[in-house]
């Protein structure tokens, strides 16, 4: 492989072949060496010195990610070098592995064709690294495999050759597995990695060196090489006969797909449009000389240009002055520049053509998720997002000047990562910000106070409750304050597949469009009358107007979707988010008089029935779960447990081996956001190492829910006696 710099007008001309184009992302779970192999890769491109990589790591741009030594944001690169004398260009994007910034990987998936998969074989396979690994698959995103930190083996575990191919053979059969249960249908098998296929590398991105079947081929190393050189720590000779670029970037070159033929099988994946419009099909040959398609899955802000967009290209070439619409939204939008990223600066370009990652500048109110297009065209697939947020803290600016200033912080912070909400405690007056953890909450506070100069006051961490009914009941009435118009309703348990399928996005949020819409409800378990019938969908629940012929209510149907939109976002009973029911409409009684059929009289009808309704079904309280797998010495492990089990935690699993225990745990959230972590390390003297993931919501247990409710009352201003069903009737 030739080495060369490359020049940005090199790079937008190379951005026009799509034979040598990849779209990469680097995936794997925290600090298995996403960023330190980045750094080999930057350095072959020419954007950093050879000596510094794999410790610099380049890509964790902003202050807080330095300090930490761990990636918060994914970043985004585009580099060229050359492979068998030939110029490729890389539009890399390094994701992060902490589990409480998941959204940043859910949402580069849309962007890339291809991932590398980084694993630590010391660690094996973690709970972060199922879950990138099936995020990538929902894209289709084909992986590559790269182990990393493999001399650990050999230095610290003391592996022979033979029990380190073992235990890296091992966890190449479990990976394959993961590919083959994830995969979309009819790629399982397509897509195993292997090494005799090419597609697996051996490394240590720290110490600048790599092998696979490329390498083994091409210099002659062998793995003895490997272990008879990292004995005698002869690092120079190491990353000579073994170049850590060399080995990834042909795996990147000869085993992930380019554009041209990645677009024909993901598009119908991710957007559900006529393939044989003229969109549909500029879309699936990559044509750059369509009209232009594009899907925004990054909001960065930059101080000079504001918001800053980053787009997958699909179709067409995104140049200055192009007209856009916005999915969703009426008219155009001009264009202002167009840039690729070249490490942390963006540089601006003439044009950025089909199957390539631009920075998009002049567009407005852009949200992640929206689709640009030159005609107007169905939009792409919602983003969906596999955690929730279930930690919130009340912030507030110590002086009430800096309040403006507060709000358009947390306006601009919400925006480039939309896994974080922001909301006004109307009682209160405080802001609510709500993360995946107390990480996210972390970095927003740091970002608040250093990146925009707002010095705040923060509460203690709040949990995220949801609200959530067990059986059916009804039919309820819901007057008007006017007593003019009743609505009478039925409220039940969404079906699970539904609620799975919201979670998943097969079923999208908001009002269904379309047979196809109707169609995935059927397919989800839910009946076919009902399924037609649907009219919103809303924190997963739903309203269904099962009504015939009662008049005017085509003209009202928008205020009750606003009334069912109120009372699912603010339930009745710890004015938490309402999750998984199904609202019918099943009668009405509405005035003729368009004056007494106002948004004043509809909403509140409607809300008191649905309130009635759900206090009558009686309503629970559901509370977050976090899987936690916890690596301990076995000397600590019954300590471990009891603690776990004190805190109202669930054993689901215990491994045992070489004298190490690892413990898989299911903690309600309420029992690990305070002291916690001081606690278990206490307990182990600092030697436990442990990780969590979103485990989704689960009814509290009885005993506890009335404490909690009051609690949470009390605390939002409410009186803290939950209201009675009759309370809303009357």
């Amino acid at each position: 492989m030739a080495r060369k710099e490359y020049v940005v007008e090199e790079v937008a001309k190379m951005m026009r072949d799509h034979k040598h184009i990849r779209n990469v992302g680097i995936i794997a779970h925290v600090h298995h060496g996403k960023t330190s192999l980045t750094d080999s890769l930057l350095a072959r491109a020419g954007l950093i010195s050879k000596s510094v990589a794999g410790d610099v790591l380049y890509t964790n741009y902003e202050d807080i990610e330095k300090d930490r030594r761990m990636t918060i944001k994914s970043a985004y690169i585009s580099f060229g070098f050359n492979y068998k004398g030939e110029d490729y260009i890389i539009n890399l994007i390094d994701t992060p592995g902490h589990v409480d910034f998941g959204g940043h990987v859910t949402r580069s998936m849309r962007a890339i064709d291809g991932v590398i998969l980084v694993v630590d074989p010391t660690e094996g396979v973690m709970p972060q690294t199922e879950t990138v690994l099936r995020q990538a698959m929902k894209e289709k995103a084909k992986p590559v495999l790269f182990f990393n930190k493999v001399d650990r083996l050999i230095t610290e575990l003391r592996l022979t050759p033979g029990q380190t191919q073992e235990r890296l053979l091992k966890l190449i059969n479990e990976i394959n597995q993961m590919i083959e249960t994830y995969a979309p249908e009819g790629y399982g098998e397509k897509w195993k990695v292997s090494v005799e296929g090419g597609s697996v590398a051996f490394g240590s991105a720290l110490r600048r060196w790599a092998i696979s079947k490329r390498i083994m081929e091409t210099k002659n190393a062998t793995f003895k090489d490997i272990f008879d050189l990292t004995a005698k720590n002869d690092l120079p000779k190491l990353q000579e006969l073994c170049p850590i670029d060399e080995a990834t970037l042909a795996m990147v070159v000869e085993h992930l797909p380019n554009p041209a033929e990645a677009q024909p099988y993901r598009i119908p994946q991710i957007w559900h449009g006529d393939l044989n419009s003229e969109d549909g099909k500029a879309m699936l040959s990559t044509d750059i000389n369509a009209k232009t398609n594009v899907v925004i899955f990054g909001i960065k802000y930059d101080q000079q240009a504001g918001e800053v967009a980053v787009g997958r290209i699909f179709s067409g070439d995104a140049k200055k002055g192009t007209e856009f619409h916005i999915s969703g939204k009426a008219g155009t939008q001009k264009l202002q520049q167009v840039g690729v990223y070249m490490g942390p600066d963006r540089v601006l370009v003439d044009s950025i053509p089909a199957g390539n990652i631009a920075a998009l500048v002049g567009i407005k109110d852009l949200s992640v998720g929206d689709t640009l297009s030159e005609n107007i065209i169905e939009p792409f697939e919602q983003i969906k997002h596999y955690s929730q947020p279930v930690v919130t803290k009340a912030i507030e600016a110590k002086d009430t000047r800096d309040t403006t200033k507060l709000i358009e912080a947390l306006r601009v912070i919400t925006k480039e990562d939309p896994t974080l909400r922001a909301e006004i405690n109307q009682e209160t007056g405080e802001h609510l910000i709500s993360g995946m953890g107390e990480l996210h909450l972390e970095t927003v506070e740091t970002k608040l106070k250093d990146d925009f100069k707002v010095p705040i006051t923060t509460s203690e961490p709040i949990v995220v409750y949801h609200e959530t009914i067990e059986k059916k009941a009804g039919p309820i009435e819901g007057k008007s304050p006017n007593r003019h118009s009743r609505f009478y309703v039925t409220v039940e348990p969404l079906p699970e597949g539904v609620q799975k399928a919201i979670d998943e996005g097969t079923v999208r949020e908001g009002k269904p469009k379309g047979q196809a819409a109707i169609e995935a409800m059927i397919a989800a378990g839910m009946e076919r009358s009902t399924a037609k019938e649907v009219e919103e969908i809303s924190n997963k629940c739903m309203l269904a107007d099962t009504t015939k012929g009662v008049q005017y209510m085509n003209e009202v149907m928008e205020l009750l979707i606003d009334g069912f939109d109120g009372a699912v976002k603010d339930g009745p009973l710890a004015r938490e988010k309402v999750s998984g029911v199904l609202v019918s409409v099943v009668d009405a009684t509405i005035h003729e008089d368009p004056v007494h059929r106002g948004p004043a009289q509809i909403i509140p009808a409607i809300k008191r029935a649905i309130y009635a309704g759900l206090l009558t079904a009686g309503i629970v309280l559901e509370e977050p779960k976090q899987n936690f797998t916890i690596n301990i010495p076995l000397d600590y492990m019954s300590d471990v447990i009891s603690f776990l089990q004190s805190r109202r935690g669930q054993i689901i699993n215990i491994e045992q081996e070489s004298g190490q225990a690892s413990i898989l745990a299911k903690m309600p959230v309420a029992e690990v956001i305070k002291g916690f972590s001081n606690d278990l390390r206490g307990m182990t003297q600092g030697k436990a190492i442990w990780y969590q993931e979103f485990a989704g919501y689960e009814r509290m247990p009885t005993e506890l829910q009335n404490k909690i409710v009051r609690e949470i009352r009390k605390r939002k201003g409410q009186p803290e006696e939950p209201p009675t069903a009759q309370q809303f009737m009357d």
